[in-house]
């Protein structure tokens, strides 16, 4: 009896490194879905189509605001799946990341109330240590609510905005870093930053408080690699402020 043989042990290549081509055309997808670029180009086709961002009051427009964050939200998502099928990836692995949709979504919502904790910790410590930082007298995006219905409209950009739009941009960018652009904890503090300083028009204090929001976000999505729990979440966050001022305006 001869001994049978035994296949040879199969031997996975590892994955090479990225090229520098692949990081620059990476790269351009990252600044490319970065908020900036498109809502710079959205703001200047509807200023040439004659609507400009602020009415005859000095005010911005509400339609513009939401007009502007639907649109962009089309479209950013739009880029993140060309780009993704450009790689030879799904949209519905970097959405879902293969968990159960019922079970990610429960866990955002007890996030909501994390959230709101770190916003209020925010508010307090600049309020007792660092009033300085409070640069805004007036959010200027609550300067807007003026009717019932223009606080219902916000509330739902709010919650397209931010949790479908901003969720979905940084679990794309978070990827493309963690992959390419020197790993995941590079993209969380890049990313966190930048979303700071996108919310400078609200305050310091605000842009902290959105820095350190940013970056809780985006350490859920790299824990559990599912967009799911920071889109219900971050939606239901933006949606519990814009019920505080429509409560505050009914009182």
């Amino acid at each position: 009896m001869f001994p049978e043989p035994v296949d040879p042990p199969v031997i996975t290549p590892e994955p090479s490194a990225p090229t520098l081509t692949e990081r620059f055309v990476v790269l351009l997808e990252v600044l490319m879905c970065s908020d900036f670029p498109t809502q710079l180009a959205l703001g200047a086709t509807f200023t040439a189509l004659g609507y400009g961002p602020y009415g005859t009051d000095g005010q911005l427009r509400l339609a513009y605001v939401a007009g502007l964050s639907l649109v962009d939200t089309v479209v950013l998502v739009g880029l993140v799946a060309l780009f993704l099928y450009a790689h030879g990836e799904r949209p519905r692995d970097l959405i879902l990341g293969g968990q159960p949709v019922a079970r990610e979504a429960a866990h955002g919502v007890p996030l909501i109330l994390v959230a709101l904790g770190i916003a209020v910790a925010v508010l307090v410590a600049v309020q007792r240590w660092a009033p300085m930082l409070h640069t805004v007298a007036q959010n200027p995006l609550q300067q807007m609510l003026g009717r019932p219905r223009d606080m219902w409209l916000f509330a739902l950009v709010s919650v397209v905005a931010g949790g479908i739009r901003e969720e979905t941009q940084r679990a794309f960018l978070l990827h493309r870093f963690d992959v390419w652009l020197g790993g995941g904890t590079v993209g969380l503090i890049v990313t966190s930053l930048a979303f700071g300083f996108g919310h400078l028009i609200q305050g310091v204090d605000a842009a902290i408080a959105t820095a350190l929001l940013g970056a809780f976000w985006g350490a859920i999505y790299l824990r559990r690699r599912t967009v799911l729990p920071a889109m219900i979440g971050h939606g239901g966050f933006d949606l519990a402020q814009v019920l505080k001022l429509i409560a505050l305006g009914a009182g």
